[in-house]
């Protein structure tokens, strides 16, 4: 099954978060693994890349301000990502199709409260007060 079949799939279950949701956060996910493990080698099959809630949500902040900027917080609240543990809901929803690995200790609490969203995304843009 390919990512946009299981978005399709998910969405039928779960429709709180919107495709450009699901592509995001495994953009966001590629991005933490770099971050912690490095570019992958050319030719070296990927053995294991995982990274924690917080490691995820890091690369997950990263990509999006560089993407996305000052519409970072109105997109994604658009898509239904408000939270942190929404980055997290969604990245368990992925799990359960079997597209994402898991380890035990992960957890949907490791997503819970990291960051508030508004905070992370949309203040960095705000006019300074003198």
């Amino acid at each position: 099954m390919d990512f946009d079949e299981a978005v399709r799939l998910i969405r039928l279950k779960d429709a709180r978060y919107q495709p450009q949701a699901y592509d995001v956060v495994r953009l966001g996910l590629d991005h933490a693994q770099k971050i912690v493990h490095g570019e992958p080698k050319k030719g070296k099959s990927i053995v294991n890349r995982h990274v924690s809630g917080p490691q995820l949500l890091e690369g997950f902040r990263q990509h999006v301000l560089e993407t996305y900027g000052p519409m970072s917080y109105p997109l994604l609240h658009n898509w239904g990502l408000r939270k942190s543990v929404d980055v997290g809901n969604v990245v368990f929803n992925i799990i359960e199709t079997g597209l994402f690995g898991r380890s035990e200790e992960d957890d949907l609490d490791d997503f819970k409260d990291v960051y508030d969203l508004k905070d992370v995304f949309q203040r960095p843009f705000e006019p300074k007060a003198n």
